[in-house]
């Protein structure tokens, strides 16, 4: 199924490289053909009452809620003007949300798009706690952006990895990104493991013979740990080899094992090396 209707959630304070990400977003949705919406957020902040007098000043809620939503139509501004440098179907939505109901809230939109793509910032819990939230709670894939790397991302995902690791979530992964891959003029499937077995080669070929019945021409190949962790080999190999987008699955080991001890997903969303594709 074409990429046809993606959803793209604005959050935080406007800056140079979020700027920069919203544009290569645009830039996407306009190179699929798909209508893109601007999710703009603004925190609903419960200011508590206080008497006026002459010196009073703005306490520290009502700052932060007004704060809030002229950064949210700053980002809108930029949205604006990216879509209006392209051929894209755009709209823009302005909601209000308690602190608390963001992340859920942002989920619930999404489930009416095939595609949400989210910009993210380097190590930040917000953002973290949105892309739980997309995986967990919208039934659908997201596209993560880098803010720090959005510059030099490139729209057009040309050159992609899979990051396979045998699992029911990387295969889902795989058959939300078959437009992508099919796509894509470069399509390599990678598999992290310092263990090349019979059983690594064969899903590796038989992941190979099913994207060959779409009409994508992949190849498979292993790549070493090394003692580093398979998230940030990941990173070290699309940096190498100029790779544009990471296909994943989320959460191969349980959640709260990955939280606690680290693992390839929280590695990846924390400061993605690229465009990355993950689903649930």
């Amino acid at each position: 199924m074409p990429i046809k209707n993606v959803l793209l959630p604005l959050l935080g304070e406007p800056s140079e490289q979020a700027s920069a990400a919203i544009e290569k977003c645009v830039a996407a949705a306009a190179d699929w053909g798909a209508k893109i919406t601007a999710l703009a957020v603004a925190e609903d902040i419960w200011v508590r009452p206080k008497v006026v007098i002459s010196s009073d000043v703005e306490n520290a809620e009502e700052a932060h809620a007004r704060r809030s939503v002229t950064d949210v139509n700053a980002l809108l501004a930029t949205f604006k003007e990216a879509t209006s440098r392209v051929t894209v179907r755009a709209e823009t939505r302005l909601h209000k949300f308690a602190p608390e109901l963001i992340a859920p809230s942002v989920a619930e939109f999404a489930r009416f798009g095939d595609l949400t793509l989210l910009p993210v910032k380097s190590h930040d819990s917000r953002s973290e706690k949105i892309i739980e939230a997309l995986l967990f709670e919208s039934g659908r894939p997201l596209l993560l952006c880098p803010e720090d790397r959005a510059a030099e991302l490139r729209p057009e995902l040309e050159n992609v990895i899979i990051a396979w690791d045998h699992s029911a979530r990387a295969a889902r992964a795989v058959g939300d990104a078959m437009p992508i891959l099919q796509a894509a003029n470069s399509v390599r499937v990678v598999t992290v493991t310092d263990e090349t077995t019979e059983a690594i080669m064969q899903s590796g070929a038989s992941l190979v013979d099913h994207l060959r019945e779409h009409g994508v021409y992949a190849a498979f190949e292993t790549t070493p740990v090394k003692g580093s962790s398979i998230g940030k080999v990941l990173g070290i190999w699309a940096r190498a080899h100029a790779i544009d987008a990471i296909i994943m699955g989320a959460y191969h080991h349980s959640r709260l094992n990955e939280i606690v001890w680290g693992g390839v997903t929280k590695t990846v969303m924390g400061a993605p090396p690229c465009w990355v594709m993950m689903s649930y």
